[in-house]
């Protein structure tokens, strides 16, 4: 990787979001919870959930330990998460992976910051991190509590 595709890769943008991560932390006595572990670069996030009745979450932690790629994810994640349900965070996935790995649209909204990850398209061996936040979300919410990011 030159400095130049580094550069790129590392946008201000990016550094920018993965140094203010919201609702960073461990909830006290969550409703569902899940680690996610990316197998190729060993970045973990672990998200806690407070769920409603309806499966929407009500409550938000994330204890992200990845890349500034990972974590700047985890940031536009953490800022959105609260209110939405299983579905919601399901197509935001696909529309992130969809972006990385088709040159899809971003990811709709509230998630349409997600864009800003668009420069990491070209590096594959980043994808996973990018999406752990999003795998360790729909792992908790789904009752899996430790998953490898796929």
């Amino acid at each position: 990787m030159s400095d130049t595709d580094l550069v790129k890769l590392y946008s201000q943008r990016i550094l920018r979001l993965a140094a203010s991560i919201p609702h960073a932390g461990r909830l006290e006595a969550p409703t569902a919870s899940a680690a996610v572990r990316a197998p190729l670069c060993g970045s973990t996030v672990t998200v806690d959930l407070h769920l409603d009745g309806t499966g929407r979450i009500t409550g938000f932690a994330q204890d992200v330990k990845a890349c500034a790629l990972g974590q700047a994810a985890a940031s536009v994640v953490g800022a959105h998460a609260i209110g939405r349900d299983h579905a919601e965070i399901l197509r935001a996935r696909a529309e992130l992976k969809a972006m990385l790995t088709e040159d899809g649209p971003p990811p709709a909204a509230p998630f349409e910051e997600l864009e800003t990850l668009r420069p990491a398209a070209e590096f594959r061996n980043r994808h996973a991190s990018i999406l752990l936040c999003l795998d360790a979300t729909l792992a908790a919410m789904e009752g899996r509590a430790s998953a490898a990011a796929t």
